[in-house]
């Protein structure tokens, strides 16, 4: 177990990595899947089409599908996919000391993927608001987007909040590929890089690195947990 102390420095350069992946996606993923659930909910007949077919795509591919073609498939559409660059955004990963462009990659990945099961926890809470709240919003001459800003999804967030902090978790999770893809230097690359490499034990490792996962979901789900509490008595 000495491992955990003497490379404690490639444990802490892995999380705060897979920290910063796990952070960026979540904010993307959540603001994709609030457009995706819009779409999904909208009244015009080809926008529903839309949201459906994206979430029907993407919640039923294997992340690992997803990942292959974010990693290998876009650099093979542009050199380095230089199409898919923000200049603000780069400079954002090049200060955290990200490698691009498979730091890039990864994050399209896990929001593109995430997004899909955000879109279907706002959804959920769309579904929990009364129908009545809706028709009211309307008789009162509120368009959709009105409706949506002022009355349904005010309310909707309170019952989203619990399955979106789930999906964000699952998220959490899922960003143990990326080092498989190309992203150097997050938690599951450490652990490759201390058993095969340096000859430590896979055991201690793997006991470091879940210790990494686990700091960043308890607390989230312990947040969960009492926000939930707190639900079930206001109801």
């Amino acid at each position: 177990m000495n491992v955990l102390i003497d490379r404690f420095d490639v444990f802490a350069g892995g999380f705060w990595l897979t920290f910063q992946i796990c952070l960026l996606a979540a904010i993307g993923a959540l603001i994709l899947g609030a457009v995706v659930a819009v779409l999904r909910i909208s009244p015009v007949p080809p926008l529903r089409a839309v949201g459906t077919a994206y979430v029907t795509v993407f919640r039923n591919m294997p992340l690992t599908v997803v990942m292959f073609f974010a990693a290998f498939g876009l650099p093979a559409l542009g050199s380095n996919a230089d199409f898919l660059r923000i200049p603000l955004l780069d400079q954002v990963f090049s200060r955290l000391g990200a490698d691009l462009p498979y730091f890039r990659f990864a994050l399209i990945a896990l929001v593109l993927y995430t997004a899909a099961f955000v879109c279907e926890a706002l959804r959920s809470g769309v579904n929990a608001v009364p129908p009545g709240q809706a028709e009211a919003a309307r008789s009162l001459g509120l368009t959709f987007g009105q409706n949506l800003r002022h009355v349904v999804l005010p309310q909707s967030w309170k019952a989203s909040v619990v399955p979106l902090g789930s999906v964000i978790i699952a998220m959490i999770k899922n960003s143990a590929l990326v080092g498989f893809f190309g992203v150097a230097g997050d938690l599951s690359q450490s652990a490759d890089q201390l058993t095969s490499a340096e000859g430590y034990a896979f055991i201690p490792v793997a006991i470091g690195i879940s210790i990494g996962y686990l700091i960043m979901t308890v607390p989230l789900g312990a947040l969960l947990d009492r926000l939930e509490k707190r639900q079930a008595v206001a109801r």
